[in-house]
């Protein structure tokens, strides 16, 4: 590899960045450290480094990278630029740093004019070519900055016309409409990286190196593009598992505040226990003390569709404030003795359905409770949930072996099992055991990490948790909503 302008690219330096902001360069053997609060300052301190060592031996230097999302190559040229490693001489690219406007127009006139040469049947597409490239590092996406300097193949009048020029009465059912237009439409571009090394070198850069989001951010985006999408009603998750402690409610407070987040609102949590659960000790408070069994005896507010508002409801939920989201808080009264059926369960649910668009719903720990069972028959989606311990697991297995035998198989095969790490450390054989086995029984299986701010049993504010907490629990209802 060589640079027309400043002779041969040395290939030696490989640098790691960690994800907690350490960085290791090794260059001839020499191992340089470096430490930063982030892993993009990491990489800037590697970049700025690498700089001062081109500009002092006055050549272009090529640096490996390697960091959490993957491996790519980079070129450090002496005056501080950084561009893809194998990309067009740094006159041809116009770098901000290489000239006027005019001095690269003088460039590109005084190169010669090349033939391209034919193209035979043995050579790989287009296609093929950039995925062997991709197979040994990521190539950022960056049309703006790289000019293509593939051969272009000539062809015999590129868009031929679909339809006649003048329509017969016959024709006219195969005219195009705006639907076909509509469907015609390019998908959005991907944005440049936002997280970390990748957006750390493009502001070094100026944007002249604008790397496309790695595996992880791309994930990351795809997760909340599918968490966005649009729905054909008003849908139910049903949040299970008989036993106590199995996370239940944990897990529909996250599922509905990531919702609440991405989606802007009209989502509920709601406690179904027939008694009393404590799905609303665990949210914020709200100014009264209001809950399921008020709601339903005020029902009839809310049946007359000309003046039933989504305002009045207020007094009967509790909002999660940032987190835009709802809860329907099961009976709090020690004194009540008051619970939730299958009818109850139903008229609350018919007049829930006209003001929220997602309803998460804590189950309880009763199967046999008819408005345990109402809930499934009313689910779109079930959320099996369990920690990786044998009982709790226990527990979710029979939960699924008693459902199918109950006739409801294609709910607990579109399932989503989500696994809760009791400890920071817990044992990899039982995770495996149990990966395999609700693996064969339900759609996905994810784990969420174990998260000291949930220990404590207070209100669970998302603002609170870690960051792979919040990015677990988006993967969750990512795959939720693809179930809808």
């Amino acid at each position: 590899m060589s640079d027309p302008g400043n002779g041969p690219v040395d290939i030696s330096p490989r640098a790691v960045v960690g994800p907690d902001g350490g960085a290791e360069l090794v260059i001839d053997g020499t191992v340089h450290r470096f430490t930063g609060v982030s892993a993009g300052e990491a990489g800037g301190l590697v970049t700025q480094f690498m700089a001062r060592r081109a500009a002092d031996e006055g050549r272009v230097l090529a640096l490996s990278i390697e960091d959490p999302d993957g491996e790519w190559l980079l070129s450090i040229h002496p005056d501080g630029t950084v561009d893809e490693a194998g990309s067009p001489p740094p006159e041809r690219r116009g770098r901000r740093s290489a000239g006027s406007e005019t001095e690269r127009d003088a460039d590109r006139a005084a190169a010669p004019d090349v033939e391209p040469e034919p193209r035979t049947e043995s050579d790989p597409e287009p296609d093929e070519q950039y995925h062997e490239r991709e197979a040994d590092y990521e190539v950022p996406d960056d049309r703006a900055v790289t000019e293509s300097t593939a051969p272009l193949r000539a062809v015999s009048n590129p868009f031929p016309p679909r339809f006649p020029t003048v329509a017969t009465p016959a024709d006219h059912h195969e005219l195009p409409t705006l639907d076909d237009l509509l469907a015609t439409r390019p998908e959005p571009p991907v944005g440049p990286a936002e997280w970390g090394w990748r957006r750390t070198l493009r502001h070094l850069t100026f944007g002249i190196v604008a790397p496309a989001p790695g595996r992880v951010e791309r994930h990351h985006r795809d997760a909340i593009v599918a968490v966005q999408r649009s729905l054909d009603g008003p849908k139910t998750v049903v949040v299970l598992n008989p036993k106590g402690g199995a996370h239940k409610t944990t897990a529909a407070l996250l599922i509905a505040a990531t919702f609440g987040i991405h989606r802007g609102g009209y989502t509920l949590a709601w406690d179904n226990n027939e008694t009393r659960g404590t799905l609303g000790w665990r949210s914020a408070h709200a100014r009264h003390a209001n809950t399921a069994v008020t709601l339903l005896r005020d029902l009839g507010r809310f049946t007359d569709l000309g003046s039933a508002r989504v305002g009045d409801l207020d007094n009967y939920v509790r909002s999660q404030g940032s987190a835009q989201f709802d809860v329907l808080a099961s009976d709090e009264d020690a004194a009540s003795a008051a619970s939730i059926d299958a009818e109850a369960f139903t008229a609350l649910h018919r007049t829930l359905v006209r003001f929220y668009r997602v309803m998460v719903i804590d189950t309880g720990n009763n199967m046999r409770a008819s408005n345990w069972q109402a809930a499934i028959n009313a689910a779109d989606q079930l959320v099996i949930v369990s920690t990786i311990r044998e009982d709790t697991a226990q527990s979710a297995a029979w939960a699924i072996d008693a459902l199918r035998a109950s006739g409801h198989e294609d709910l607990v095969s579109r399932a989503v099992t989500v696994l809760s790490a009791p400890a920071a450390d817990v044992d990899a054989k039982l995770r495996a055991r149990l990966h395999h086995h609700f693996g064969q029984l339900t759609r996905v299986v994810i784990d969420v990490p174990h998260d000291p701010a949930l220990v404590a049993g207070g209100p669970l504010l998302i603002e609170a948790l870690q960051g792979s907490t919040r990015e677990a629990w988006l993967q969750v209802t990512s795959a939720v909503a693809e179930g809808l």
